[in-house]
């Protein structure tokens, strides 16, 4: 699986570069359909890391009312707003936050969605595991939360995709050494009553992200069997 590292990127710029991969990795599947299989090429896969700076994006299944300021007030406060073609509702994406966008064809893994959203989850509740905390999920919701079923419920990994002929885009955000006070300029995801935390706040320290983008391609590579080159 190819690796690449985006550094600090434009949302667009890198939702335009996934869009790319995406389309060129779906238009393949069709060619191969029309050719003998000893003639088909097979499919490539790629696993981007990267942050972006201040900029919130609601996906097809949230609410406009969800973002909490106008347009006076994102540039205010430096952010830009994203209506996007992923699954979810709001959320918000900044520096301090790994995100990664795996542009993968599940016919080489598995064609199911849900197990997909499953792996990502298992990738960074063994990151959390590194750490002496114990991540966990939220039954019917996705992500990678804290103390579930309690009052002080939180989420750490937001998680959103889009896929298309078993091919994936979009992905996760991780809170590290996140700002969460742009969070309370929307509701997350569309969930009013509970909060987002970070790995510093967790752990009452700010973590090297180049610490944790190794963990994170550690895992993904145990996860879903795979090598990154």
């Amino acid at each position: 699986m190819r690796f690449e590292h985006l550094g600090l990127i434009d949302y667009q710029e890198a939702w335009d570069y996934q869009e790319q991969l995406f389309q060129a990795t779906v238009d393949r599947k069709f060619a191969n359909r029309k050719l003998e299989p000893e003639s088909q090429i097979l499919t490539e896969d790629y696993l981007l890391f990267c942050q972006h700076p201040h900029v919130y994006t609601l996906g097809k299944s949230g609410k406009r009312e969800h973002l909490l300021v106008n347009e006076n007030q994102l540039k205010e406060i430096g952010a830009s707003f994203y209506p996007i073609n992923r699954g979810g509702d709001i959320t918000y994406h900044g520096p301090g936050q790994l995100v990664g966008y795996p542009i993968l064809d599940l016919d080489h893994f598995f064609p199911d969605i849900h197990k997909y959203l499953r792996y990502l989850e298992d990738v960074f509740i063994k990151v959390l595991a590194d750490y002496g905390l114990s991540g966990e999920r939220s039954p019917g919701e996705t992500g990678v939360w804290f103390d579930v079923g309690t009052p002080h419920a939180r989420k750490i990994l937001a998680l959103g995709v889009r896929a298309s002929r078993w091919v994936t885009m979009h992905g996760w955000a991780f809170n590290v050494n996140t700002n969460l006070d742009y969070f309370g300029h929307i509701v997350p995801c569309g969930i009013h009553d509970k909060d987002v935390t970070s790995l510093e706040k967790e752990l009452g320290r700010q973590v090297e992200m180049q610490e944790i983008e190794a963990k994170a391609k550690r895992y993904f590579s145990e996860v879903f069997e795979v090598n990154l080159v």
